[in-house]
C-alpha cells in the first residue's frame, strides 16, 4: 500500500427518538403543571439510574439483572411518552437471556443512545409550554 491513504471512519448513529406528546399533554391535564413535572422528573431520574444499571450489568455479564432493569424501563418510559425507549428496552429485555451476544450488544448500545437522547428531549420539553 505504498502511496495510498486509508481512511477509517467510526460510525455512530444518532439514535432518533419518538416522544408521545399526547401522553405528556395528558399528564399535564390530569396532574397540572406542578404534578406532571414532578412525575416526569422522578421518571427521568429512575430511567437514568436504570440505563446505568443496564450498562453495568452488561459489562459484568449479569444478564438476569440486566433483563429486570430493562424490563422495568418499559413501564416508566411509557408513563412519560418515551415510545422509542420503551421499544428498545423491550428488545434488550427479550435478548438478555438469549444466546445472541452480538444482537444484545447492539441493542444495549442503541438503548444507551436512545435513552440519553430521550432524556434530553423530555428535559427540553419541560421548559416549553405543553
Amino acid at each position: 500500500m505504498t502511496g495510498e491513504t486509508m481512511v477509517v471512519a467510526k460510525l455512530r448513529p444518532e439514535g432518533a427518538v419518538q416522544l408521545d406528546r399526547d401522553r405528556l399533554d395528558q399528564l399535564y391535564g390530569q396532574l397540572g403543571p406542578a404534578g406532571a413535572e414532578g412525575v416526569i422528573s422522578r421518571a427521568m431520574e429512575e430511567l437514568a439510574v436504570r440505563l446505568a444499571r443496564v450498562e453495568t450489568c452488561f459489562r459484568k455479564a449479569q444478564f438476569d439483572e440486566m433483563q429486570r432493569a430493562a424490563r422495568s424501563m418499559i413501564a416508566i418510559s411509557e408513563q412519560i411518552g418515551m415510545v422509542t425507549v420503551a421499544q428498545v428496552a423491550g428488545d434488550v429485555s427479550a435478548l438478555a437471556l438469549g444466546d445472541d451476544g452480538a444482537a444484545l450488544a447492539a441493542c444495549v448500545e442503541r438503548l444507551m443512545r436512545i435513552g440519553e437522547n430521550s432524556l434530553l428531549a423530555v428535559w427540553d420539553l419541560q421548559g416549553a409550554t405543553l
